[in-house]
């Protein structure tokens, strides 16, 4: 009876660490899928991300580029991927801004996804053409609410981070911007250097050049107190005490993924974060990497996602 007894015990520990064996198995190949074109942010960080992961995880990791629809194509494609660690989403906080603002979409993002990693934040620059006599964020929001809806702003179309973050801006300060959307932030970058619109809340990257020509000057950025990255730079929650935005890039897996797998790759994710190679990348736009474990990041997921519902509720905006 004891040898029986042995036995099964023997057994029931080889089926439990076959089991958690199986959890961590890593997939021989993974794939990063980056909803939006070839060339973007993203896609550098990606890319950046690629060759470390592989080396941490002893396989082949490659990028792949699934854009449109405000990253819904490759958002949905890889919900509905293998939950086994083998299709990855790199995103931003559009993910949610997408969400917040097209009801309809093919998948639900708290559902359908489990956060792994963030791989860094940072705030977005609050920014007037040079042709406007704003020297400050207070001189701004001043001539603002002195005649509402005469100042415009551009972001990269209904939905995104900047137009969401533009109309909080609005509600906090008593003004009313009128909103010009484009198709990309670029274009939106042009047309504020060339005098057609006034503000932009954009990542710095996207503005570095018509700052450096002198088109574009900076104001404040939306960091809840000084950043580090913009020294020269006040917090808006001086002039709007409690706004605070950050941006941030993160890595989703499909909802199902085993937990242990989720957790190697939260530990690789970090470590990739905090390399020179990657700090050098993070640094073109104030970012700093993060250190979440994947239940801080779906927390963060899920707090921001209300936020932005919230606001596309109230202002009855729908980017469908």
């Amino acid at each position: 009876m004891k040898a029986l007894m042995q036995t099964t015990l023997f057994l029931a520990a080889s089926l439990l660490a076959g089991a958690a064996a199986a959890q961590t198995e890593v997939p021989k190949q993974v794939k990063i899928v980056v909803p939006f074109t070839a060339g973007a942010s993203n896609d550098a960080i990606a890319r950046a991300i690629a060759p470390q992961l592989a080396a941490r995880l002893g396989n082949t990791v490659i990028v792949e580029n699934r854009g449109g629809a405000a990253g819904a194509i490759g958002s949905e494609y890889v919900a509905r991927s293998a939950k086994d660690g083998s299709v990855l989403l790199l995103t931003s906080s559009t993910f949610l801004t997408t969400a917040a603002t097209q009801p309809h979409l093919p998948y639900d993002p708290l559902k359908q996804f489990a956060p792994v990693a963030m791989i860094g934040q940072g705030p977005l620059v609050i920014a007037a053409s040079a042709q406007t006599p704003y020297t400050s964020l207070k001189q701004l929001l001043e001539a603002a609410r002195g005649k509402p809806g005469a100042l415009n702003y551009g972001s990269a179309g209904v939905g995104s981070l900047a137009h969401l973050a533009t109309v909080m801006l609005d509600d906090a300060a008593g003004t009313d911007m009128t909103h010009v959307p484009y198709k990309g932030a670029a274009n939106a970058a042009s047309d504020l250097a060339g005098g057609l619109i006034h503000v932009m809340l954009s990542n710095y990257s996207t503005l570095a050049p018509v700052v450096q020509g002198k088109k574009v000057k900076l104001l404040a950025t939306t960091a809840q107190g000084p950043s580090p990255a913009f020294p020269d730079l006040p917090p808006a929650a001086l002039a709007l005490p409690g706004y605070s935005v950050q941006i941030w890039v993160g890595v989703f897996a499909p909802a199902g993924t085993p937990q242990p797998y989720i957790d190697k790759l939260n530990a690789a994710l970090i470590e990739i974060s905090a390399s020179p190679e990657m700090k050098a990348l993070l640094d073109l736009d104030g970012t700093v990497p993060s250190r979440m474990d994947s239940a801080e990041f779906g927390a963060r997921v899920r707090e921001e996602l209300a936020l932005w519902q919230g606001i596309a509720r109230k202002h009855n905006i729908s980017a469908e």
